[in-house]
């Protein structure tokens, strides 16, 4: 897998051996960043990481920092094996195992550390009901900024109609059975 622009263009970062996971393909990652536009200075959070694909482009494009959360062993290394062979560093990231449901929750209160995010990227795992049930939690905890965006990967199967306080529909794209809807922070 390669980044696809920024100061890391061209790049290869690998991906988690043994673990089953679901790539985001080269083109929605490429379309997506298109509708993001520019995204120097922001603070994004990558739910369900996997080989960090969504956050190193992040920060190959500018992003000031970078969250990768994971619940599983291999593929936190894998993170932290393609950051270190980019040469990219330190303090634009941080790698955190653990559940993505639940962390929303855990970053409440630990403002100094994380501060609020700008840009929330979820990929779980399809026809699970993941997708929903994480949007309703990090609609549940104040960790994105007044500008924000939650971005959803999600199975075309797979329904988000969740009413939500803090966020409103934005815009669908799809691309085959791969479904990216976007949400912004209205309050």
């Amino acid at each position: 897998m390669r980044i696809i622009g920024g100061e890391y263009k061209s790049r290869s970062i690998s991906m988690p051996r043994g673990v089953e996971i679901r790539p985001t393909q080269d083109k929605v990652r490429e379309a997506l960043f298109n509708i993001l536009g520019d995204i120097t200075g922001r603070r994004a959070l990558e739910l369900f990481a996997g080989s960090g694909a969504f956050g190193i482009e992040a920060i190959s494009r500018g992003a000031v920092s970078v969250t990768f959360v994971d619940n599983n062993f291999r593929c936190v290394q894998t993170i932290k094996s393609n950051l270190e062979s980019l040469g990219i560093t330190k303090s634009k990231y941080s790698v955190i195992k653990g559940n993505a449901l639940t962390m929303p929750e855990k970053f409440l209160g630990r403002g100094q550390e994380f501060g609020k995010f700008d840009i929330v990227f979820l990929d779980p795992p399809y026809y699970r009901g993941m997708a929903k049930k994480c949007l309703i939690n990090i609609d549940s905890y104040d960790i994105v900024s007044p500008v924000g965006l939650v971005i959803v990967e999600h199975s075309k199967k797979d329904a988000l109609d969740a009413e939500l306080e803090r966020f409103v529909f934005v815009d669908e794209r799809r691309y085959g059975d791969t479904v990216i809807t976007i949400y912004k922070r209205t309050v």
